[in-house]
């Protein structure tokens, strides 16, 4: 019997039997619509994605005229960073990274980014940023944003002025823990809105809030409400809402936003919050289990993020690199699953942007 190769989800090489690759495919599905309440794939559509799996050709492209715009985050960290962030180790200026990506990689976008890549640490060197971001966009033509991460577990002990909700549950001082994360909630919104609006004057084209929700549920509402100001101040601004994880962890549990409990969301749910806060793009997330297939985890991402398509009514960048949108967990992630995986989310997902 015909083996083909393909990858597990910790990036390890193995062949698998194009019926053994059929039945994980329908297996990681099942688990989306248990999971998360999301629709069946069709029959269609699972045959395309076996078809994906099992080309023999070890890059795989999607067909022309289905091409998507490719966003990214962390700007010039890519380069700059060590491979344990990431990066190549390169040690180039962010004006350099910005042009390389523009002239050299064909980006359909880039993003200025602090190298800490989160709001908190933005917020006293401002002023650095706004000289930069306006130097660069005298250089560039391409759409160039600001980048950072809500991060919001910097608002909390040693780091920042409020209790941890982690170390105060341990104490079974879970009212503290609440108040906790709804009063950092409420500074990042602030410190969301101070940043944002300046670098936006500065003459930035948007702003890429990435691994939203990363500290919780509170991380997601102080992220929503930060992107309410900023929609609010400057109606023009294109706004990006990148999240952290499929679902939504309930670290406070019964934090809401606009009416709406925000724990436990999935990708499907979480746009329609996004939405409604302002963000023009929805970056969904769908986390890979390492210790299953390539073919389970996209079979089970497709399912989650084809909802979330259909559901959405702004367009979907789903976040498609290490451990997410079905790729394996490895720090350089194998190029025949990254194509393959890109591939099914253009042409089966339907998502606008990777």
């Amino acid at each position: 019997m015909t083996e083909y190769y393909t990858r597990r989800g910790d990036g390890k090489r193995v062949t698998m039997t194009k019926e053994a690759i059929a039945e994980d495919i329908r297996a990681g599905i099942a688990d989306a619509v248990d999971m998360g309440g999301v629709s069946e794939l069709t029959v269609n559509d699972i045959d395309k994605l076996i078809e994906i799996l099992i080309d023999k050709n070890r890059v795989v492209g999607v067909e022309t005229g289905k091409e998507v715009v490719v966003t990214y985050d962390i700007g010039q960290l890519d380069f700059t960073g060590d491979n344990g962030n990431s990066g190549n180790g390169v040690d180039v200026g962010r004006l350099e990274s910005a042009l390389l990506h523009e002239r050299a990689l064909a980006a359909d976008t880039f993003e200025l980014a602090h190298a800490d890549y989160s709001i908190k640490p933005v917020k006293p060197v401002i002023s650095n940023e706004m000289q930069t971001m306006e130097e660069i966009q005298n250089e560039i033509i391409i759409p160039y944003f600001y980048g950072a991460m809500p991060n919001m577990g910097l608002y909390y002990s040693p780091d920042g002025p409020y209790g941890n909700p982690a170390d105060l549950m341990r104490e079974f001082k879970i009212e503290e823990a609440m108040f906790a994360a709804e009063a950092a909630a409420e500074h990042l919104a602030r410190d969301i809105e101070f940043v944002s609006t300046r670098l936006i004057a500065a003459g930035s084209d948007g702003f890429n809030f990435d691994t939203t929700a990363s500290a919780g549920d509170a991380d997601f509402v102080g992220t929503l409400k930060g992107v309410e100001a900023l929609r609010k101040a400057c109606p023009d601004a294109y706004i990006n809402v990148g999240m952290a994880g499929e679902s939504v962890m309930g670290i406070h549990g019964s934090i809401e936003y606009k009416g709406q409990i925000a724990a436990g969301l999935y990708p499907h749910q979480q746009v329609k919050l996004a939405q409604q806060a302002g963000a023009d793009v929805f970056g969904p997330v769908v986390n890979t289990n390492t210790s299953r297939s390539l073919a389970w985890n996209l079979g089970r991402a497709v399912a989650f993020i084809k909802e979330s398509v259909k559901t959405s009514e702004i367009p979907c960048h789903v976040n498609m690199g290490m451990g997410v949108g079905g790729i394996p967990m490895w720090e350089t992630a194998p190029i025949d699953a990254v194509t393959r995986c890109n591939k099914a989310m253009v042409e089966v997902a339907g998502v606008d942007g990777v």
